[in-house]
């Protein structure tokens, strides 16, 4: 990575760990570094913004779990995920659904960076595999 990337990467990282409020991202913390960045611009500061954008995605998606489904999931059964996942992460935990007929039957859920399949695409693809 040349210098001012690595620079644009440790202030990016900087400006994040003050976007965060009780280790969660706050909208008010948010707002006050983006003016500030505004008032006080960076050298190289699209690589900077960029990178800020990048660490925020990736926490807030640490809050948000894709229930990945082929058929019918009802609102139980996704509020269920949202409480289960809120223990293991230790923070709360939403859940937004979404269709995909490729599954055929069974979940996958994205949380993050994790991902947690039940699926009969997923069986199916571990059988061809042997």
């Amino acid at each position: 990575m040349a210098a001012p990337q690595k620079q644009a990467q440790k202030l990016a990282r900087q400006l994040f760990k003050l976007s965060l409020v009780n280790g969660e991202v706050s909208s008010t913390q948010v707002e006050g570094v983006l003016a500030y960045l505004e008032k006080h611009p960076p050298a190289k500061p699209m690589l900077v913004l960029q990178a800020y954008r990048l660490y925020i995605a990736r926490e807030l998606a640490k809050g948000q779990v894709i229930v990945e489904h082929a058929g019918p999931v009802s609102d139980g059964i996704l509020r269920s995920i949202e409480g289960a996942l809120t223990q293991k992460y230790k923070r709360q935990v939403t859940a937004a659904a979404v269709h995909n007929a490729t599954l055929i039957a069974g979940l996958r859920l994205r949380i993050g960076d994790d991902v947690y399949e039940s699926s009969i695409a997923s069986q199916l693809e571990q059988l061809a595999a042997v």
